[in-house]
């Protein structure tokens, strides 16, 4: 046998994440009475049992990389400012916890957006895998063996067109309702929140 037979291919699976929903709730906008991700810094908040499984993941040796759409500046629902404001306050929780995403990665654009620049189709939009396939290639992700999580189907599309495994966490309704049963066909798994989905990675992991 020879020596190029005995060179093992280097596996390095990624545990990607959607943001509201998962890492914080969503809110209810009064405008559109629908739960949306937060539009004022004050409505930012993580969710309970957040910190403690990113950190068992990452303890896992998983990279997190967050995928999030976040259309809010683009129909002009908030500026700019505050998205910024909102993401300098995740990443200073999740520092001083002891929690390190790899990237961060945001599509700013929306199909119907109002605002120059950030209006029509992109191809960072989740169900997208853009950002997915992008960190493959930047970080030698091994896609086959990684993760994402989301609360939305447009989650699990993009992990499925990018051929990861994937977790729902249930929609806020479906708790509350707990007979409203959630379909989704690009889901591997269907969970209630983050330690849920966290558990069921650490117990698959690849050793």
């Amino acid at each position: 046998m020879g020596i190029g037979n005995l060179i093992r291919p280097v596996v390095r699976p990624a545990v990607f994440l959607d943001r509201d929903g998962v890492l914080n709730p969503t809110v209810l906008n009064p405008a559109t009475g629908r739960m949306e991700s937060p539009l004022s810094l004050r409505d930012f908040r993580l969710c309970d049992g957040v910190i403690p499984a990113l950190l068992q993941i990452q303890a896992a040796g998983y990279p997190l990389i967050l995928v999030s759409n976040q259309p809010n500046y683009a129909l002009g629902k908030s500026s700019y400012q505050t998205l910024r404001s909102i993401q300098h306050k995740l990443e200073t929780q999740l520092a001083s916890a002891g929690v390190h995403f790899t990237r961060f990665c945001y599509c700013l654009h929306h199909p119907k957006g109002l605002t120059p620049g950030y209006s029509g189709k992109c191809k960072c939009r989740k169900p997208s895998p853009g950002f997915l396939l992008r960190a493959r290639d930047d970080f030698a992700i091994t896609l086959s063996r990684s993760w994402m999580i989301g609360d939305q189907p447009t989650d699990t599309q993009c992990g499925h067109a990018a051929g990861v495994r994937t977790i729902r966490i249930a929609p806020p309704e479906s708790r509350v309702r707990p007979t409203l049963q959630v379909s989704d066909p690009c889901a591997d798994y269907l969970v209630s929140n983050l330690p849920e989905a966290a558990e069921i990675i650490l117990s698959r992991a690849v050793h």
